[in-house]
């Protein structure tokens, strides 16, 4: 299992965020913000919250055995060794009040009861996608749905993914139009921090119809 580290990631490494501040969040919100990174098994949420995390992470990775075979579905996942059996956690500091804490979710199905308890008190939720399996996000998505937890869709744009059409992403997946389709390689980091930015101002536009509705 991972362990805990609290040093920093060297600053020199990590992209600022511009313009970060309260005004991209509701008015009410201030202190620390909870945000998912949800998906299902192996689209790279682990990944994005190395890539995004101010601090060295928090990860639960366990050394995949013969017991996850015919479990697990590797299809696609050529070199997979190990996966995340309770959370991912880091942290990005946007200003002096305000930090977003990033809470990876495991992706199978046994974890989910963990999933419910993650949930809880999030502001919203990146879904991470891989468009090799789409079909494999659906339940992770209609679960957001239901609980009514702002999110958006974050396309792992690792070599080897396929191409396809806006439009046809979003068919796929079947998603409404106003859900933010995002595609980002979830290894660079400043590709990361644009998905952040864009997901983070849409938090934001959320709430202000909200207010106006």
């Amino acid at each position: 299992m991972g362990s805990a580290n609290s040093a920093d990631v060297d600053s020199a490494d990590t992209p600022a965020i511009p313009d970060a501040g309260p005004q991209y969040l509701p008015s009410s919100v201030r202190g620390s913000v909870k945000i998912l990174v949800t998906g299902p098994f192996g689209v790279g949420k682990t990944t994005l919250v190395g890539s995004l995390s101010e601090i060295a992470p928090l990860r639960t990775e366990e050394t995949m055995t013969a017991a996850s075979t015919g479990v697990d579905d590797l299809t696609g996942l050529d070199g997979k060794t190990s996966t995340t059996v309770a959370l991912d956690f880091g942290r990005i500091t946007l200003n002096s009040r305000l930090a977003l804490y990033l809470f990876g979710t495991p992706g199978q199905q046994r974890f989910m009861p963990l999933w419910e308890d993650l949930s809880r008190g999030a502001l919203g939720a990146i879904v991470m996608v891989d468009l090799r399996r789409p079909d494999e996000s659906f339940e992770v998505l209609g679960r957001l749905e239901e609980q009514r937890i702002p999110f958006a869709v974050a396309v792992n744009t690792f070599p080897g993914t396929p191409s396809y059409p806006e439009e046809e992403v979003r068919a796929s997946l079947d998603v409404l139009p106003d859900v933010p389709l995002l595609f980002c390689d979830a290894r660079d980091r400043r590709q990361s921090y644009d998905l952040l930015i864009d997901f983070v101002d849409h938090l934001h536009r959320s709430s202000l119809l909200e207010l106006r509705a």
